[in-house]
């Protein structure tokens, strides 16, 4: 039986090597293609967690942006424009002329001449550069604001660009997200605290310039008015040299706003304040740059 094995083997040892290694290199075809396979299942598993990881970010990037703009839309642009009003009525209010000159209308010896034509002349001039202090400040507010939200938003899409990791995102965002989007919303109160004195002084300055050779009894329609008031904004804005206007709407230094803002807010520490005022200043420097384009 043994030599009968021993010359088959001899009869058919070609036959056999040759199929021995068809079946190895088959065998082996199959381990590297069930290799591949799972290597490809795993990259698709993991393609489809990152997939899933980014949308989860983009729906959080989204949700945080529209809170943002409702926060702007609903409270901070409305509270800053009610503020704004009440702070130009207050500095160029004009009840005290009037006063006088009622005042002076039943008493003949009140008032002479030359004080009611200086006191009409007063009223002809902060009449007008309230009415177009009002529309220059509250059409720079509203776009101050707009600006604001835009920036917060493109802060946003860059960390989501720079960071994939959805919990590493969202600490490193909280870190200022919590305070600093607050505190930089909040200068939009800077022109009606800081800057609305220095706006109004300018700005009376153009209407005085304007005015002074219309006269009281010349009549003026409609359109004369709305002439006269663009005239005022041309000279406001020559006054204004290299875009010196936008330091009426935000602070040049974000340490000494940072600063004033601690004194009257609680809940302040050194290192947290210190962290926020880097990027404030980052995020003013931005808002700079886009409203002297």
């Amino acid at each position: 039986m043994l030599s009968s094995a021993w010359g088959f083997w001899g009869r058919h040892r070609r036959k056999i090597l040759f199929s021995l290694g068809v079946a190895g290199v088959g065998y082996a075809a199959y381990r590297l293609y069930e290799t591949h396979q799972r290597k490809l299942v795993r990259v698709e598993q993991r393609a489809q967690e990152e997939r899933a990881a980014d949308e989860l970010i983009k729906n959080q990037l989204q949700t945080h942006f529209e809170n943002v703009q409702r926060i702007s839309d609903t409270t901070t642009l409305p509270f800053a424009m009610h503020y704004l009003r009440s702070r130009i009525m207050e500095e160029l209010d004009i009840s005290h002329l009037t006063e006088r000159l009622l005042q002076g209308k039943g008493e003949s010896s009140a008032l002479t001449p030359k004080e009611k034509y200086d006191t009409w002349e007063n009223i002809k001039i902060l009449s007008f550069t309230r009415t177009v202090c009002s529309i220059w400040a509250m059409t720079m507010l509203s776009l101050y604001v707009r600006v604001q939200v835009t920036i917060l938003g493109r802060h946003l899409y860059l960390d989501f660009a720079r960071v994939t990791d959805g919990a590493q995102l969202q600490e490193e965002s909280d870190a200022f997200s919590k305070n600093g989007h607050k505190d930089f919303l909040a200068t939009a109160d800077y022109l009606a605290t800081y800057g609305i004195n220095a706006l109004i002084t300018k700005m009376q300055h153009a209407a005085t310039e304007i005015l002074k050779e219309k006269q009281l009894k010349d009549p003026m329609n409609m359109d004369q008015v709305l002439q006269t008031m663009l005239q005022i904004l041309d000279q406001f804005m020559g006054l204004c040299i290299e875009n010196s206007w936008i330091n009426y709407l935000v602070p040049e230094n974000a340490n000494t706003y940072a600063q004033l803002m601690a004194v009257s807010s609680s809940g302040f520490d050194e290192s947290s304040l210190l962290k926020d005022v880097r990027k404030l200043d980052q995020l003013m420097s931005e808002t700079r740059i886009v409203l002297s384009r």
